[in-house]
């Protein structure tokens, strides 16, 4: 990794949709029929076993160059697809987009108050002499966030208060942003009630939702565990002497939106913490109870941001350059957000999703069982890079492994479980997961630093997985 430079985030993001551009003329294309489903009130639209089909492509100069669509036949990516595929991922990926902008206004308006200055001092002093035990909560507080209720992206504006406190307490930038890169995905990766991956998946499976708790708690517990002890090694190691840090050459100087005012705690401040936190345990219960989206949580925020306003009686003018400042800061990570979806839209124009999953497929249902449980969380770590969302990977996924589990002789539980490891951990090192790529964005960690970072523990928690699933297996869970 010393010899290897990465460029720029987008520049990296578009070599490698690049990339899969040159695939769509090389991989076959097909696709499987869909059928939806209707589940309460929730649409579902999945794939059907058996109906899979190979397009023929056609290539002419007109499509390598503009693209041309010819019916019964399958179109490569143009050079005009190539281009366009990140305003199209952006499109697709617009409301999580205008989110991440919506949360950074936000965040940053409460702490243009003041609030979150004061409290990172009173938390500062009160743990002075105890920074693990801080670190410790803050770290299962996004692991607690993410197993139960799937929350990621939404503490994404938080890093450059967890960057604050990594310096304060000695550490470099790669720890504070991994206190919650690393607690929110082991929380993700073993799902307990997650609704985005976990209870997906077991709908797709037709198993009860919430079922199968036991092994995910095990496996959450184990894994917070490595992941913690392993983000504290490091830190020790770097707090002991800074040369040791991935990032040793950084000066880590944080710039004004990030310096602490150092104001005393006033009742003004205890009611926009009051007030803020009401809110968002509102936001997250209407996620929970009434199906709330992103568009819906994102008003959310715009009320909780109002209601700072009107507490603190900012004027006008002032309210709304805390709030642009926000925005500005967030510019960089939501589009980094456009720019990973855009690698998916390249590749479902080329229809050749559908041909890996067949053959992948095929492949599997050739395995053993132990090999084949495996080969199951394998191949959705891969498939992971290629469409990193829980949601839209389960069920394009899930369709084709729980009937193969069934032919294989391995419970739906153990398939479930497969997914759900397959498609948390790889979050943590791949590049095209948004939320990973905004989040070492905005902590100002270029992407082979991380990677040299977390690779080792991504390689423990992967061959951890591998155990639990080997070990599911075998108790016919």
């Amino acid at each position: 990794m010393k010899n290897i430079k990465i460029p720029h985030v987008f520049i990296f993001l578009s070599a490698i949709i690049l990339f899969c551009g040159a695939l769509t003329y090389i991989v076959p294309s097909g696709l499987f029929e869909r059928t939806v489903k209707k589940t309460g009130n929730v649409e579902q639209t999945l794939v059907v076993t058996g109906t899979y089909k190979e397009i023929p492509k056609k290539i002419s100069v007109q499509g390598v160059l503009l693209g041309e669509e010819a019916n019964g036949f399958a179109s490569p990516t143009s050079v005009l697809g190539l281009f366009t595929a990140i305003p199209k991922g952006m499109n697709q990926a617009a409301a999580l987009i205008f989110f991440v902008l919506i949360i950074g206004a936000v965040v940053n308006i409460i702490k243009h108050t003041g609030t979150i200055d004061v409290f990172i001092n009173m938390l500062l002093k009160r743990f002075s002499h105890s920074p693990v035990l801080l670190v410790l909560i803050l770290f299962y507080v996004f692991a607690f966030a993410a197993t139960f209720l799937g929350m990621t992206a939404e503490f994404i504006p938080l890093i450059p208060v967890l960057l604050l406190i990594s310096k304060q307490l000695g550490y470099d930038r790669i720890f504070g942003v991994g206190i919650l890169v690393v607690g929110s995905t082991v929380g993700w990766a073993t799902a307990i009630t997650n609704p985005f991956n976990v209870q997906i998946a077991q709908s797709i499976a037709e198993l009860p939702l919430g079922s199968g708790m036991g092994m995910r708690i095990l496996s959450f517990t184990v894994c917070s565990i490595i992941g913690f002890l392993f983000l504290m090694a490091y830190g020790q190691r770097v707090k002991k002497n800074p040369a040791k840090s991935i990032m040793a050459d950084d000066q880590f100087i944080l710039d004004d939106l990030v310096s602490i005012k150092g104001d005393g705690l006033t009742r003004r401040h205890i009611m926009i913490a009051i007030t803020a936190f009401v809110l968002f345990a509102s936001i997250l219960f209407a996620v929970q109870t009434m199906g709330w989206g992103l568009v819906e949580m994102s008003g959310g925020f715009f009320t909780v941001g109002l209601c700072t306003i009107l507490i603190s009686r900012m004027s006008g003018d002032e309210s709304m350059k805390a709030f642009i400042t926000g925005l500005e800061g967030m510019i960089v990570p939501a589009l980094i957000v456009g720019f990973a979806r855009g690698v998916q839209v390249v590749l479902a124009e080329g229809q050749i999703i559908d041909t890996i999953l067949f053959h992948t497929a095929e492949v599997l249902g050739t395995m053993s069982q132990s090999t084949a449980v495996t080969g199951i969380y394998i191949f959705q770590s891969l498939f992971n890079f290629f469409i990193p969302s829980a949601s839209g990977q389960a069920l394009v996924t899930m369709p084709l492994i729980v009937p193969l589990s069934d032919l294989l002789g391995i419970s739906r539980q153990t398939a479930v479980l497969a997914f759900v490891f397959g498609d948390g951990l790889s979050n943590i090192i791949i590049p095209t997961s948004g939320v990973l790529m905004a989040s070492i964005a905005i902590a100002g960690v270029p992407y082979e630093k991380w990677f040299k970072f977390i690779w080792p523990l991504f390689l423990v928690l992967s061959i951890v997985a591998g155990i639990f699933l080997v070990a599911a297996h075998h108790i016919n869970y």
